[in-house]
């Protein structure tokens, strides 16, 4: 499996082609369990764009201040962490590309999945200069090309300048099920209204989002519709590139 390593220890992307284009970013934000994981993946393999899962990026970090007894309930002692952190971000080439935060070369897979890293998560993720540091951090993901992101703050936060921004939603009693089905539990209504009470990038609909509620779709169904819309914006955006290209000069 082949891998770029990004900038802070960092190979660029080799295209000049590429390189000389404005990368495109897709912002998927939502709400707990509302499917912002799976149809970014869908929405990233079919566009062949690489796909952000900030979500394990806080995870990561989260885990990293438990290997380093950082107390997460002390915000200095964590962002102090992230300052002294050798950020090393990786693109791992696939059927889907996808960017990965790692510590000292090595990504922490399953690691970042436990209960106990799960519950350390809010706290850093609640703080203002870790969420500054983060945002920096992932918007150098754009070395690696076209990006499909998928969290809780980027189309108002990491890339609020983005044209395609979509906030995926469904009911409680859906998204419940959905947790339940995966095996996993919790209170999604408490995780929202906290996650929309924080101070720092609260959730919220990114200004300009299509906002979309899939209780009743399925994912192939809400990721063509995505698509679409992406598909149509795009074209949209050639033609109006191709009209000023061909509007006399005086």
């Amino acid at each position: 499996m082949k891998t770029a390593l990004g900038r802070f220890g960092t190979r660029q992307r080799s295209s000049q082609t590429e390189a000389a284009e404005q990368p495109i970013v897709i912002a998927i934000d939502g709400t707990s369990a509302s499917g912002k994981s799976t149809n970014a993946k869908l929405v990233a393999r079919a566009l062949g764009y690489v796909y952000v899962d900030t979500g394990a990026m806080y995870r990561t970090l989260a885990w990293y201040c438990l290997q380093q007894r950082v107390d997460v309930h002390n915000p200095p002692a964590v962002a102090s962490l992230c300052r002294r952190w050798k950020t090393e971000l990786q693109c791992v080439e696939g059927q889907l590309r996808h960017v990965r935060l790692l510590v000292a070369g090595y990504y922490p897979e399953t690691e970042i999945r436990t209960a106990e890293t799960s519950a350390a998560v809010p706290h850093v993720a609640a703080i203002p200069k870790v969420r500054q540091w983060m945002k920096k951090t992932q918007r150098q993901c754009l070395q690696f090309g076209h990006l499909v992101m998928e969290g809780r703050d980027i189309g108002t936060n990491v890339f609020p300048e983005t044209d395609f921004k979509f906030y995926l939603d469904a009911n409680l009693e859906e998204r419940t099920r959905r947790r339940q089905a995966e095996g996993v539990a919790g209170n999604l209504a408490a995780r929202d209204e906290r996650d929309s009470q924080r101070a720092a990038a609260p959730l919220m609909i990114p200004l300009g989002a299509v906002i979309l509620n899939n209780s009743h779709q399925t994912p192939e169904q809400t990721s063509r519709h995505i698509l679409d819309i992406i598909r149509q914006r795009l074209k949209e955006r050639e033609d109006a590139r191709r009209a000023a290209q061909q509007k006399p000069r005086w």
